[in-house]
């Protein structure tokens, strides 16, 4: 970003980390291939393995149940993948397209579990449908929102799903390197991870097991690379990017409150420019770095345009929808409005944010709200 831009989107992507880039390049002059029993193979394949045992550690998993894929979306289908059409999918209304697109699971076969108006998933109705559901089933649940950055109850929904049998997948994409993850505390069986959130390069994910023995379904036939379970050769400058992304942000976990404070600032400059913000999530425990909001009467692709001519970058939810500006299944399934709704921004910060980029925003959107009051002036005189 160039010197007067201020960059509040790390949920879309987060800034690549020089000591990433370094990464990458070291790795691109590596020759060999990771499958390759030669010294230059062997050089290959330790990269690979250093980077697994980074992510692994992010995590608190072993190194063994790191597959390596080429992001969260394909990590989701993997854990989502299963060699027949049996089963039953349930998950949260608020989770990913990716995980709510159901991968191999057939539209009749996926349930939407509900959550509250503050987004948060509501365990009764898990439980039930659990009750309900014959054969084997796969619940869903993601571990931070990310949009509203809503923390969900994993832990609990682990619990209920495996008493009653079923396996259990967390989408933890946003909260990797924003709160502290122990796979094994979590109680998962399988949890999704991308790199590019973590400032590591795009492109590169994983899909973490609670053990070896929790199963994998391969989404193609190829070769043994990544135990089978992810055919291909690796793609080895992004994987050592990601395990050093990996490194560096288990290393800055702690720091969220340095980020926290920025937000909450941020939050109070909204409502002191208008009484009639309202802030998503803002009553339940949320990640530090995520602020979702709205003003009545003010369309976000309005404000994007004009946020965006200030050198403001955020977004309008979630940034997976190829630049475009519309509903969010997340907003419509915590019962908001579609007026208000439609007018959703999301701003989101990093350890890299600085005071002057907020300020930037807040000037930015001030401008924002004086137009807006502006033009409901001239409606009130001329009616």
């Amino acid at each position: 970003m160039g010197q007067t831009s201020a960059y509040l989107d790390y949920n879309a992507t987060a800034p690549i980390r020089d000591a990433v880039i370094a990464a990458v390049a070291d790795a691109m002059r590596v020759t060999g291939n990771p499958s390759s029993i030669h010294s230059a193979g062997r050089a290959a394949r330790k990269l690979v393995e250093e980077a697994r045992r980074d992510v692994a550690a992010l995590v608190g998993a072993e190194p063994a149940t790191v597959t390596f894929t080429s992001g969260g979306t394909e990590a989701n289908a993997l854990a989502l993948g299963r060699p027949d059409r049996t089963g039953t999918l349930l998950a949260c209304a608020v989770e990913h397209p990716s995980v709510l697109g159901g991968g191999r699971y057939p539209a009749d076969s996926i349930v939407r579990l509900p959550v509250d108006a503050d987004g948060v998933l509501r365990l009764d109705p898990l439980e039930q449908a659990l009750s309900r559901t014959a054969g084997p089933a796969l619940v869903s649940v993601m571990l931070a929102n990310n949009e509203t950055g809503a923390i969900q109850p994993v832990a609990d929904a682990a619990r209920i799903a495996h008493a009653a049998g079923a396996r259990i997948h967390c989408d933890a994409v946003q909260a990797a390197g924003r709160l502290e993850i122990d796979i094994a505390g979590l109680d998962v069986d399988y949890l999704t991870l991308s790199g590019h959130k973590l400032g590591g390069p795009q492109g590169t994910g994983a899909l973490v097991r609670r053990s070896r023995d929790v199963p994998v379904h391969p989404l193609y036939a190829g070769g043994g690379q990544e135990r089978s379970h992810r055919p291909g050769t690796e793609a080895i400058a992004g994987i050592a990017g990601f395990g050093a992304a990996a490194r560096l942000a288990a290393a800055e976990v702690g720091r969220q409150d340095e980020i926290r404070l920025l937000r909450d600032w941020l939050e109070s400059e909204l409502r002191t420019i208008s009484t009639d913000t309202v802030i998503f999530s803002d009553a339940v425990e949320r990640l530090a770095n995520t602020s979702c909001f709205a003003v009545p009467g003010i369309p976000a692709e309005t404000a994007m345009i004009s946020l965006d001519l200030d050198g403001v970058c955020v977004s309008s939810g979630s940034a997976c929808s190829s630049g475009k500006v519309g509903r969010s299944h997340v907003l419509d399934a915590m019962g908001v409005s579609p007026d208000l709704a439609s007018g959703a921004i999301r701003a989101s910060l990093g350890l890299p944010t600085k005071k002057l980029d907020v300020e930037r925003f807040i000037g930015a959107w001030r401008r924002v709200v004086t137009a807006r009051e502006a033009r409901l002036g001239r409606e009130f005189e001329t009616a």
